[in-house]
């Protein structure tokens, strides 16, 4: 089986090569990449049979890979780490991923895995994957001490961030607390209808009520929300071009 590793961190590179020299596997290595860009090129060079791919590289994600090379034909391992929040997406879907750094036990047991996996079975997988880390269903899917809690995102209100966690606030008085940095949510709320207009607050643009040019929110429940100086024009720009949708 040709593999190619697709990784921006050279010592989880060289770790995971080490590891698949020790195993008894008929696995070549073609070749190891860093980017999206320089990736795509060597995957339509090459035609591996199987990638090994991390999620977050230099210039993209593991995602933006695949979309590029969605013609190919070849299985997926991703690389992963327990903050990012794609690792939630890859349990719901399935897929096969190993978490930094590589565990040679579970290499074993992932490899064993694909090799039982067609190529068409695994990407419907990670079109479930991606359809999740999309919000395509309008949901958002949070990581809690003993169990995912979804939430509708046309029920959340607003998040606030506190020491490195962060809570959710729902339409209905209930509200979940994360381990996780506010910032963590961002990119996945902004696509939606959320707004930062502070570094401790993702607020829903439907829940305003409206907003004071002294620089507060007021949303429907009440609650004042501050508008920093530095993203005050952001959030104007960002308020007026959502509700003239």
């Amino acid at each position: 089986m040709k593999a190619l590793i697709v990784e921006d961190k050279k010592r989880i590179r060289t770790a995971l090569i080490h590891i698949l020299d020790t195993l008894d596997n008929e696995i070549i290595i073609l070749g190891e990449c860093e980017s999206v860009k320089e990736a795509v090129i060597v995957a339509n060079a090459c035609k591996p049979d199987l990638i090994f791919l991390d999620i977050n590289l230099t210039d993209g994600t593991g995602f933006d890979f695949l979309d590029e090379t969605e013609h190919l034909s070849f299985k997926v391992i991703f690389i992963t780490a327990y903050e990012e929040y794609a690792l939630q997406a890859l349990k719901i879907g399935a897929v096969d991923y190993l978490l930094k750094p590589v565990d040679t036990e579970e290499l074993k047991k992932a490899l064993q895995k694909i090799n039982n996996l067609s190529v068409q079975t695994q990407k419907q997988q990670i079109k479930n994957v991606k359809k999740v880390l999309n919000n395509d269903n309008g949901t958002l899917i949070l990581s809690l001490h003993d169990s995912f809690q979804i939430i509708n995102l046309k029920d959340l209100m607003y998040c606030e961030s506190d020491n490195g966690y962060t809570t959710f606030y729902i339409n209905d008085g209930k509200k979940h607390v994360a381990s996780k940095s506010i910032k963590e949510f961002e990119e996945q709320l902004i696509q939606n209808s959320f707004t930062r207009p502070h570094r401790s607050f993702i607020v829903n643009l439907k829940f305003i009520e409206k907003y004071d040019k002294s620089g507060t929110i007021h949303l429907k429940n009440g609650r004042k929300i501050p508008v920093s100086t530095r993203k005050k024009d952001n959030f104007i720009t960002r308020l007026f071009t959502w509700n003239n949708r």
